[in-house]
């Protein structure tokens, strides 16, 4: 038997003890240490007995759901997108697979594009790997992957995109998310405030408008003349929108509210070759907290994180539920947005 002493997890006060900090502790994959703690799985009995000895030694209580998965179950999920450029899908696997990795349970994706054909083959695949369950993300959560994933006979999850009917979906609460940025506005005593968003198509776009309105409506505020300008998903339709707004003969706005991360940078742009200041003449806040957009901008942008990680785990989590046979009532679960100040917009005009 290996005589090695286990190295000590690096716990914080109170964190209790995961699965992770055993595997890593004992030196294997969080996999190996999920079965050899449940005896399955081909590798040497040094290896298995090294495993339980640094659970003992740390400390490690299983947790329950892992422990029903490993008794039927072959430790991993499927995940299909069609979001190619990994723009949300990625944040939500980061989440899914917080969730998942402490229970043993291993996630492959699965890049379906817009192709039925191929989303079925990888649906098969996945069938054929006896897989736990499925979770299905996308690129936008008002349109359903080219795929159908009723009746497959194991759990399926949707996060940020359309679910089956009678499914569990998870999104982002957009509308909630919009009046946090508008009424930031209107707190910080901004009074013509613009709203510069994405194609009309999208149904997130009209939830956000509708917010959008409201939010000036409860706060007394009149919509600008421009109203709500609708256009891409650019920093170049940004950049047009800003001409809309500020070369016009109407009173120009003092704060703009976009659609995502890239048409305010569009914007913003826009108002520095006007010699606009921002946020002394005109605060901007984008929407998506996308880093290299957001963070790079300059000044760096105040904008609406969807917080997708956590919306990941959330269906991660879920998923281990469904799989463990617990009762989960379907419908489409709305997850909390938080607004993320930087300083386009972070201090009232002047300030």
């Amino acid at each position: 038997m290996d005589q090695r002493s286990p190295r000590s997890a690096p716990n914080g006060p109170g964190r209790p003890v995961t699965l992770r900090d055993v595997a890593r502790a004992a030196g294997v994959s969080v996999a190996t240490a999920s079965k050899a703690l449940n005896g399955q799985g081909r590798m040497a009995e040094e290896t298995r007995e090294r495993v339980r000895q640094t659970a003992k030694a740390l400390g490690f209580r299983p947790n329950g759901l892992a422990q029903s998965l490993s008794r039927r179950r072959s430790f991993t999920v499927g995940l299909l997108t069609n979001d190619t450029y990994g723009r949300f899908t990625l944040p939500v696997m980061a989440g899914i697979a917080d969730a998942l990795v402490d229970n043993g349970v291993s996630v492959f994706l699965c890049n379906i594009e817009d192709d039925p054909r191929l989303a079925q083959t990888h649906v098969d695949a996945m069938l054929e790997k006896r897989v736990d369950g499925i979770i299905a993300s996308g690129k936008r959560i008002d349109r359903h992957l080219p795929v159908d994933l009723s009746n497959l006979g194991i759990p399926v999850i949707y996060a940020f995109t359309e679910p089956d009917p009678d499914s569990i979906g998870f999104v982002s609460d957009d509308e909630a998310g919009a009046r946090l940025a508008v009424e930031h506005l209107a707190r910080l005593g901004r009074r013509r405030i613009a709203h510069v968003t994405g194609p009309s198509s999208f149904r997130v776009v009209h939830q956000r408008a509708k917010a959008y309105r409201d939010v000036l409506c409860e706060a007394g505020l009149e919509e600008p003349e421009q109203g709500v300008l609708t256009g891409h998903w650019t920093e170049g339709w940004g950049h047009e929108a800003a001409g809309y707004l500020f070369d016009g003969i109407g009173r120009p706005p003092d704060a703009v509210f976009c659609g995502n991360d890239q048409i305010a940078r569009g914007v913003v742009d826009a108002l520095r070759e006007r010699g606009r200041r921002v946020p002394d003449d005109v605060a901007v806040i984008g929407f998506d907290n996308w880093e290299i957009v957001a963070a790079a901008t300059r000044p760096p942008l105040t904008t609406v994180d969807m917080n997708l990680k956590d919306l990941g785990r959330e269906a991660g989590l879920t998923l281990l539920k469904l799989v463990d046979r617990e009762p989960i009532e379907p419908g489409i679960r709305k997850l909390p947005c938080r607004l993320v100040v930087r300083d386009s917009c972070g201090a009232p005009p002047g300030g």
